[in-house]
C-alpha cells in the first residue's frame, strides 16, 4: 500500500512538473526580454523613502528619452551600460536638489527577484537584468519595476505591451489571477536554482 500511495504522489508531481513546462519557458522567455529598474533608498526613514520616490519618478521620465529608440532588451541594457554615468549624475543631481549629499551608485547587474505583483500587471520569479541605483547607504526599502518595456509608466504600457512581449507573455504578465499558483511554483524552483548555484 505504501508503494501505490508513493507512486501516486510521484506521478501526481511528475503530472504537474510537465503541466508547468510551457508556463516556466514563457517565463524564462520574459526574463530575456526585460530590463528591470531597482532602486534602494538610504535608510528607512521617511524622508529618506520620500527621496527615493523622488529619484524615481525623475529617473522614470530622464529613461522615457534613452529607451525610446530601443528595439530589444539588449539594446535597453547598452543603452544603460553606455550611459551609466549620465543616470547616477541625474540621480545624484535629484537627491542634491532634494537637500540631501548622499552619493548615488548606479550600474547594470543581473539580479534575482521574487514575483512582484504590481498594480496591472506581476512580474514572475527570475533573474533580471538591472538598472540598480542606490542611494547613500542603500540601507532602506527599495523600490522595482520595468524599464523596458516601459511598463513602469501607466500610459506606456498598452503600446509597450504588444510592441515587446509576444501574447503568451503579456498574458503571463497581466492575468494575474490566472496564474497565481504557477507563479509560486516558478518562484519555488527559483529558489531551490539559487540554493544549488550558492
Amino acid at each position: 500500500m505504501k508503494l501505490f500511495v508513493k507512486a501516486v504522489l510521484c506521478g501526481f508531481f511528475l503530472t504537474c512538473l510537465l503541466s508547468m513546462t510551457g508556463f516556466c519557458s514563457v517565463c524564462e522567455n520574459l526574463q530575456n526580454d526585460v530590463f528591470r529598474l531597482h532602486i534602494l533608498a538610504n535608510s528607512d526613514t521617511i524622508q529618506d523613502q520620500q527621496l527615493k520616490l523622488k529619484v524615481r519618478d525623475g529617473l522614470l521620465d530622464y529613461t522615457v528619452q534613452l529607451f525610446q529608440n530601443c528595439r530589444t532588451r539588449d539594446e535597453a541594457v547598452s543603452a544603460a551600460k553606455n550611459n551609466t554615468d549620465k543616470l547616477r549624475d541625474y540621480a545624484q543631481e535629484l537627491v542634491r536638489r532634494n537637500g540631501y549629499d548622499y552619493p548615488v551608485d548606479a550600474y547594470v547587474t543581473s539580479m534575482s527577484f521574487d514575483t512582484r505583483i504590481y498594480e496591472n500587471f506581476t512580474m514572475p520569479a527570475g533573474t533580471y537584468e538591472t538598472l540598480r541605483i542606490v542611494i547613500g547607504q542603500g540601507n532602506g526599502h527599495n523600490w522595482w519595476c520595468v524599464l523596458y518595456p516601459a511598463l513602469c509608466i501607466p500610459a506606456a504600457q498598452d503600446n509597450s505591451l504588444g510592441t515587446v512581449l509576444d501574447s503568451n507573455e503579456a498574458d503571463v504578465i497581466t492575468n494575474t489571477d490566472k496564474y497565481e499558483v504557477k507563479f509560486k511554483f516558478v518562484e519555488i524552483l527559483q529558489n531551490i536554482c539559487s540554493f544549488f548555484q550558492q
